[in-house]
């Protein structure tokens, strides 16, 4: 039973580059509206929030198994598009990700502390980030995460294949 567990607490090593797009593509549909309905004052934005940092922590525990976000990507969408997969470096995009569940659970934070002008901030800054992932396919948390290896705060057998992969 404990393998299974931890097996499933698990995160691909490596990701298809098509997804990873439209998972942020479907990051900003929920943190666009969330952003205005915190400008107004508006208590629905808890709503969009939790599920914004639900996904956020769903996918960084174990990818895309949990995440409903992620399944409809990589189990429907993607494979419709009959596109040829471009594989990445899993590790990069979990410490990603994980930026973005910090993100998003301080948003909530200071959203319900009523520093709302912080909220906006916070969830500004994910939307630009998740914007380029989207539009660009620049992943600023795997550029990070690739300095963090470089200078030796993340050891490199965390993901070998990142030693070689130009980000």
């Amino acid at each position: 039973m404990k393998k299974n567990i931890n097996g499933f607490f698990t995160f691909p090593e490596l990701i298809n580059e098509i997804s990873a797009r439209f998972v942020a593509f479907g990051v900003l549909l929920i943190s666009v509206p969330s952003l205005i309905l915190i400008i107004n004052e508006n208590r629905f934005a808890y709503i969009l929030l939790f599920c914004l940092a639900y996904g956020f922590l769903a996918r960084v525990s174990s990818g895309p198994k949990v995440s409903p976000l992620a399944l409809f990507v990589t189990k429907v969408l993607v494979p419709k598009l009959n596109k040829r997969e471009i594989l990445v470096p899993g590790p990069p995009k979990r410490f990603a990700q994980g930026v973005g569940l910090l993100f998003s659970t301080f948003t909530i934070i200071f959203f319900f502390l009523d520093l709302n002008l912080i909220s906006v901030m916070l969830l500004s800054i994910l939307i630009v980030f998740a914007s380029l992932e989207a539009f660009v396919g620049f992943c600023a948390g795997c550029k990070a995460f690739k300095i963090l290896m470089n200078i030796g705060l993340i050891p490199e057998n965390v993901c070998e294949k990142c030693a070689n992969y130009q980000f």
